[in-house]
């Protein structure tokens, strides 16, 4: 287990240590709003609901209300997943958007939208587990959103980034609403610049006065329903009011003495699973090794192709989860691994903005909570008079009748996004998360391995240089990791890119529950992150 004296690599910041309540995420202002909101009375999940709700307002690039959410809690010695991804509008159909002309599943506008799942988890949440209603842990978000915050420098990056892109691209009428809500003076917001959002606080605020209602069974999903009818939508009123988030059992691999928990599919936990499942006879002894930073790219490689094959709604799986994870499976995979780059197709989706959020007090409590519009704002679809910007989160799935992720009303598609959680012997390690498309399992991979392997504490395991398999033998590593490696992977067959840009990498969060029953946590340096604790 990690030593937290070991720091293999400069630290941007130091690890974190708390007694009472810990939340972790990339966001100052909504790691404070959980804390505060523990201190107030409330519970880890109390913490991760406000913290979450808070992300919509303080990072729209990442996350909102029209997106879905992920959960896996520990309490009362126990742990429990939830899925709230939603599905395709019940109308749609693969061959309803071959007829639009389409021959993949386009990026933005109404198609790839997917029912939002965000405001059922924070019920679900508070409902099952927390102290404090719902009302009670929207407030600040709801407060933030109507009196403005400053933007911080990584948020406002991006979201210049993304506001020139779609100038550049989304001239149709239906885009109108989104510039008007989030750019002022044909712009978008600068480092430190006070912003608002009066919309979005009406939204949580009728979210947080009817428990959610309004947003499934009533005036907001009346708003989302006509919007879409009028702009060529598929997304009904009908399909707000039938959905519900699952609960559901995490799954989980034995990794070097730990047990490493994700969620069972739609979501691609699984990739980090079968990947560690495969390594799990090996033996890993220091960083920065050829031959086994070798082997972990290659995991990864044949985890993804697996996940390729069968990953989507499990109702339309024909593989389950168990044989997947079968000692039988990983050995076939793990015996298929060669000493050379391999070229698997993988699953390449076309990019992610999330937000994750670890949370735990001092009752034992602790959260794993990751939430997402998907690529950049989602859709580029603002409901009118909400502020609420729609998903994207259906343009991964497939056109080809015979493809297991195929677009079909009703079927939630393949889910990038994925909490995870680590325990030893029956007890709770904590959560953790890295966020970024293809990068989360791959970041999972990784900063377990810092942490079980290799010793590191949370922040060191945060700091260390990353790599990130993009597809076929293409491998992207962060500037700083050793030459070495970079001139060996290349010899046995790698294509290596050296990124200058460390958002690439993925974005993570880390709480654990140290040897001494106090927490200790770390937070992502290459994003606008804290951990704060009392």
């Amino acid at each position: 287990m990690y030593d937290p004296n070991v720091y293999a690599y400069p630290s941007r910041r130091m690890v974190v240590y708390g007694q009472n309540g810990m939340v972790a995420t990339s966001h100052h202002l909504a790691a404070q709003i959980g804390l505060d909101i523990m201190k107030e009375g409330g519970n880890a999940i109390d913490a991760a609901v406000a913290t979450a709700a808070a992300l919509t307002v303080l990072e729209p690039i990442s996350n909102g209300i029209g997106g879905d959410a992920f959960a896996i809690v520990w309490t009362n010695d126990k742990l429990y997943g939830l899925n709230s991804s939603g599905p395709f509008p019940g109308g749609i159909s693969a061959q309803a958007v071959r007829a639009a002309g389409h021959t993949q599943m386009p990026l933005y506008g109404w198609l790839p939208v997917t029912v939002p799942g965000a405001p059922a988890a924070w019920r679900a949440l508070i409902e099952r587990f927390g102290r404090l209603s719902l009302a009670d842990v929207l407030r600040p978000a709801t407060a933030y959103a109507r009196n403005g915050f400053p933007v911080p420098p990584c948020i406002s990056e991006a979201w210049q980034s993304f506001y020139q892109q779609a100038r550049n691209s989304l001239t149709d009428q239906i885009y109108e609403s989104w510039f008007a809500t989030f750019s002022s003076n044909g712009r978008a917001p600068h480092p430190g610049e006070i912003w608002q959002t009066p919309d979005h606080a009406d939204t949580l605020q009728r979210i947080a006065e009817t428990n959610a209602e309004a947003f499934y069974c009533g005036e907001i999903a009346e708003k989302i329903d006509r919007f879409s009818r009028q702009s060529g939508g598929y997304l009904r009123f009908a399909d707000l009011a039938a959905y519900h988030p699952e609960w559901v059992d995490p799954v989980s691999v034995h990794y070097h003495g730990f047990d490493v928990w994700e969620l069972p599919p739609n979501g691609q936990g699984l990739v980090a699973l079968m990947a560690l499942g495969m390594l799990n006879n090996d033996t890993f002894t220091e960083r920065d090794v050829l031959d086994e930073v070798h082997r972990q790219i290659e995991s990864i490689k044949m985890a993804f192709s697996v996940g390729k094959q069968h990953i989507t709604d499990p109702k339309d799986m024909f593989v389950s989860v168990n044989e997947l994870l079968s000692d039988q499976h990983l050995a076939e995979c793990r015996n298929q691994m060669t000493e050379a780059a391999s070229n698997h197709p993988g699953i390449i989706p076309k990019g992610s903005n999330t937000v994750y959020l670890a949370t735990a007090d001092g009752h034992g409590n602790m959260v794993s909570f990751i939430q997402s519009n998907y690529k950049n704002f989602g859709s580029y679809l603002v409901v009118p008079g909400t502020g609420i910007a729609l998903q994207n989160r259906g343009a991964d799935a497939s056109l080809d009748e015979q493809h297991v992720n195929i677009v079909k009303g009703g079927k939630r598609p393949y889910h990038t996004i994925i909490p995870g959680f680590l325990s030893k012997d029956g007890a709770p390690v904590g959560p953790f998360g890295v966020m970024g498309a293809t990068m989360q399992p791959q970041g999972h991979l990784q900063i377990l391995m810092n942490t079980i392997d290799f010793h590191l504490n949370p922040q060191a395991a945060l700091d260390a240089p990353r790599w990130r398999w993009i597809g076929g033998n293409t491998v992207a590593v962060e500037k700083g990791l050793p030459d070495h490696l970079i001139h060996g992977l290349q010899q046995k067959g790698h294509v290596i890119e050296v990124q200058e840009k460390s958002s690439f990498f993925g974005r993570g969060q880390i709480i654990w529950r140290s040897p001494f029953n106090t927490l200790i946590g770390g937070t992502e340096p290459r994003a606008d992150g804290a951990v704060v604790s009392f």
